[in-house]
């Protein structure tokens, strides 16, 4: 296939793009400074003239708590007019096969666990990315009104907390995991006493592998259309992508802990918010279907260190 990966210099879509390279698609990218994707006249005239055979819609404005709580005008524009523009060129050049990436923070914040497809539009999003979650539902029912009104094969994963290589480890707006690895190699390299950590320590958080997530986003992307049709309802059609298990973020911090070689104290400060209590993805429907995450944990935590020192760990204004 001829395939555009729309955000292929992040984490996620510069795994997908691997992917598909090493097994020989004909892969399309470029750089926000060649496309635009908030410039709908831009994303038009690209899709006119590249005519791709499916769409991978990796590209989002995304970060952390501390992210989405100072640019939540950012998050929630932004990341609409990427899929508003995306989707709807792709569609005007006959675009048949799309697929749009989400997250879990689409799901309510008292959503029973685990979190299953049908739990979405089923209660109050958690306050602290509100914006940048209902961005990403609208990118969801923008994906399945097109299905319903034109027949297109739009389809959409849902993937947990992601990490590994090509991550954000700036010490603010990165996700929890990385900005804890760099956090504690800091730690390490300062001879400090102790790491403060945000919030109780008590979340809990599941983690998916990047690698894990481009697999299975190719996986759900490679379904014939009946099979992915038997597997979802047009109104209810996006797939949990997860990884099966998880950790509290006291655990996450004294592996980490662990990985980086750091033996002070780990302190939480619990005046900082702690965001959704729990968020555990059941990718029971994905499962049926053949797919399931073979990364662990620890390997994946280890990996993505050893990526983190190989790639400008000493940068600290990075």
């Amino acid at each position: 296939m001829k395939v555009f990966v729309a955000g292929h210099r992040g984490m996620v879509g510069g795994a997908i793009a691997r992917k598909l390279r090493e097994r020989g698609d004909d892969l399309v990218v470029r750089t926000r400074a060649e496309l635009d994707l908030l410039d709908q006249r831009a994303v038009r005239a690209f899709m006119a003239s590249e005519r791709p055979d499916a769409v991978v819609l990796a590209a989002a404005k995304v970060g952390g708590i501390h992210a989405n709580n100072t640019y939540p005008a950012q998050f929630i524009f932004e990341n609409l007019m990427m899929e508003c523009n995306v989707v709807h060129e792709a569609f005007s050049a006959d675009v048949e096969r799309l697929l749009f990436l989400g997250s879990s923070c689409i799901y309510p914040r008292e959503a029973l666990q685990p979190i299953s497809e049908d739990a979405l539009l089923t209660g109050p999003l958690e306050a602290t990315n509100e914006p940048y979650a209902i961005a990403k539902i609208a990118g969801i029912k923008l994906c399945e009104s097109y299905n319903r009104q034109y027949g297109t094969d739009y389809r959409s994963v849902m993937p947990t907390n992601l990490y590994g290589p090509g991550d954000n480890f700036h010490p603010v707006n990165s996700h929890v995991l990385p900005a804890l690895l760099r956090r504690f190699h800091e730690a390490v390299q300062d001879g400090a006493e102790e790491v403060v950590i945000w919030g109780t320590g008590t979340p809990r958080r599941e983690f998916l592998h990047v690698d894990d997530m481009a697999e299975g986003s190719l996986f759900v992307l490679d379904l014939d259309k009946e099979t992915y049709a038997a597997n979802t309802e047009p109104m209810l059609s996006h797939i949990n992508v997860g990884y099966g298990a998880d950790v509290t973020i006291g655990e996450l911090a004294h592996l980490i802990a662990q990985v980086t070689g750091f033996s002070g104290r780990i302190g939480f400060d619990a005046s900082k918010p702690d965001g959704t209590m729990r968020k555990l993805m059941d990718s029971s429907r994905l499962e049926a279907m053949g797919w399931k995450a073979r990364i662990v944990l620890e390997d994946g935590v280890r990996e993505t260190y050893r990526w983190f020192l190989e790639n400008g760990a000493g940068l600290r204004e990075a």
